[in-house]
Order: structure tokens, then C-alpha cells, then sequence
């Protein structure tokens, strides 16, 4: 009974475990941007980082069970890499240069109500007005981008006594249109994770080894954001990671953010599905906020606050929606319980029928 209980609370027990790992993550990474290192190259070096955890894992894993590599899939990868890992963490971390780490994390919440918005023309998504589920996901869908809306234009006063030692609030004194310019390339990103997993429910049906599609999704990405960063850093001393913080943050959102955290979460997926995983999503903002706070000393504003309650609410809405119509659309027990007898009498008769011919 205990470890049947034990059991049954691990996907929990995990999820909490990522979402803490996710809010270090972008607290650290705040905190290498605060000491110059630059957005292209903490990403080319992350996604190496996190290829070079994940080959080993993928190669043994799969090496009996990995499909051919064929030119289709390889064009998938490719835009895999663009769409999840490198266009997706580039606008994030430009977002998260210019506000605060509290103000980006509450944009992941967004990703939920892009990818319903977005699942709905390729018919992945359906509809029904006529139902509370259907009304809750255009509700809650409203209601999340109301709160994006507040948090990318209205600030409102600090809810917090201001320390001498804070940091300013639009962007560390870069002005308001640097904030407004976080808040689009934010914007943007959600959109573009939700994109991606468009394309990867796609892609997982064609290419189904999860981890070595993930590994050559990395190395792809790492390809990819070095050459943008030797376009772009002509300077070759900012490919050198100068401090600690610096190399702990590189190794921290390779492995722990990409690698452990991605493996974790798939396989809290394969134990209670998409739905159960992403509900963890909000605690990431509140975990990071609590920590930058005290790390980072930064304010909390009220149009933070506002903000960030609007798209917590639209976001459990459309969860909510979600799982109403996984458990309208099951069949239930007790139907199950009275169609099982007629099944076995069916096969009786059926048995007896064969055994008199």
C-alpha cells in the first residue's frame, strides 16, 4: 500500500522538482546577463552542453529500437531546432535581458492558451460553444492574454519598500520601450514554443525515439546558434566564460535544464499525459518570484501582480477545459461495468456455437 502510494505521488514529486529547477535556471541565467554574457552565446553553449549529455543517454537507450534518418525527418529536426530551441530561448532571453526574471517566467504561462489558439486551424483543437468546456477554453484564453496585455503595458506602483540596492524596474534603467521591446520578443517566444509543439506532435509519430530525436534537435540548435553567433560576435573574447556564475550557469541550464529537466518531464508525460505536466507551469513564476526577490532584490509591481493573476486563471481555465473533455470523451465505469457481462455472455455463446459445429 505505501509504495503503491509512493507511486502514485512521483509524477508530482518530480514536476515539483522541475519547476524549482526551471526558476534557478532563470534566476541564474538573469544573473550571467547582469555580467555581460552575451543572449547568442549562453544559448550555442547550453545546447551543446545539454547534446553532450543527452547522446550517450540516447545512443544506448535506442540503439536497437532508433528509425532510419531519412531526409524528411531530418527536415523536421531542423525546424524542430529552429521553432523550440534556438528562435524560442533567443527571443526568451532577450526578454528576460530586458525585464526581470519574475516578468518572463510569467510568459511561459502563455503557452498553453498559443498552442489552443494555434492547434485550432490545423484541426488538432476542437470547439463546441455549446458546452461549459468549450466556453471555459475561449474564457480562460481571453482572460490569459488580458493579463499579457497588462504585464507587457502597465507597471503600476511597486508593492514592495524599495531598497536603494534594487535594480530599476523598467529593464535596470533602459527606459520603457526597452520593457515594451522584452515584452513583444516574450510574446513571440510563447508564440513560437507553441509551434513547436505543433511540429513535434507531428514528428513524434514519424520519428518516435524521443531521445535521440531531442539529442540531434540540440546538435542541431548548436549549429545553428553558432553560426549566428560568428556572424554576429565578432569578438572572440565573448566565447569565453570569464566567472563561475558564468560556467555553473552554462552547465546548469545544459544539463539540469535541457538534459534532466527534459527527460523528467517526458516521462511525467508518459505517466499522467500533456494536461497533468503542464499545471505545474505557474508554480515556476511564483518559485522564481520568491527567489529573485530575496537573490536579486527585485520589485514587485502591481502590474506584475494583476497581470500575472489574469494568466495563471486563463491558463487553469483552459486546463480545466482540457481535462473535462478527456473525461466526457472516456468511457465511464459504470457503462464499462454493464457492458462487460454482455461481452462474456456474447463470447459464451460464441464458444458454444463453435464447439457444436
Amino acid at each position: 500500500m505505501g509504495r503503491y502510494a509512493w507511486g502514485d505521488c512521483k509524477p508530482t514529486a518530480t514536476m515539483l522538482a522541475v519547476v524549482v529547477v526551471f526558476a534557478v535556471l532563470n534566476t541564474l541565467t538573469k544573473m550571467a546577463f547582469n555580467q555581460g554574457m552575451h543572449t547568442t552565446v549562453l544559448i550555442t553553449l547550453r545546447q551543446f552542453t545539454a547534446f553532450l549529455f543527452l547522446a550517450p543517454i540516447a545512443y544506448f537507450r535506442e540503439r536497437k529500437t532508433r528509425p532510419k534518418l531519412t531526409l524528411e525527418i531530418f527536415v523536421y529536426l531542423f525546424f524542430s531546432a529552429v521553432l523550440g530551441a534556438s528562435l524560442t530561448q533567443w527571443l526568451f532571453f532577450v526578454g528576460l535581458r530586458y525585464t526581470t526574471a519574475t516578468f518572463a517566467c510569467a510568459f511561459i504561462n502563455m503557452t498553453p492558451m498559443f498552442t489552443f489558439v494555434v492547434a485550432l486551424p490545423f484541426g488538432m483543437e476542437k470547439l463546441d460553444l455549446k458546452t461549459g468546456a468549450g466556453l471555459a477554453k475561449v474564457f480562460g484564453t481571453i482572460v490569459g492574454f488580458t493579463g499579457a496585455i497588462i504585464l507587457a503595458l502597465y507597471q503600476g506602483p511597486s508593492l514592495m519598500t524599495k531598497s536603494s540596492s534594487a535594480p530599476q524596474p523598467m529593464g535596470a534603467g533602459h527606459g520603457a520601450h526597452r520593457w515594451v521591446t522584452g515584452s513583444v520578443a516574450l510574446l513571440a517566444g510563447a508564440a513560437c514554443w507553441s509551434f513547436w509543439f505543433i511540429l513535434q506532435s507531428r514528428l513524434g509519430k514519424k520519428y518516435p525515439a524521443l531521445y535521440s530525436g531531442n539529442a540531434l534537435m540540440f546538435l542541431l540548435s548548436f549549429l545553428q546558434m553558432a553560426a549566428v553567433g560568428m556572424a554576429t560576435e565578432r569578438d572572440l573574447s565573448v566565447w569565453i566564460l570569464r566567472t563561475k556564475l558564468q560556467i555553473i550557469t552554462v552547465l546548469f541550464v545544459g544539463i539540469m535544464g535541457s538534459g534532466i529537466g527534459f527527460l523528467a518531464m517526458s516521462w511525467c508525460i508518459e505517466q499522467r499525459g500533456p494536461v497533468f505536466t503542464t499545471a505545474f507551469t505557474p508554480l515556476i513564476q511564483l518559485i522564481a518570484g520568491a527567489i529573485n526577490i530575496v537573490a536579486l532584490h527585485e520589485q514587485l509591481h502591481l502590474g506584475s501582480a494583476l497581470g500575472s493573476a489574469l494568466v495563471i486563471v486563463g491558463l487553469y481555465l483552459v486546463l480545466w477545459a482540457k481535462t473535462k473533455e478527456a473525461s466526457d470523451a472516456a468511457p465511464s465505469s459504470s457503462n464499462v461495468n454493464v457492458l462487460m457481462p454482455m461481452v462474456e455472455e456474447k463470447n459464451k455463446q460464441a464458444t458454444q456455437e463453435a464447439q457444436d459445429v
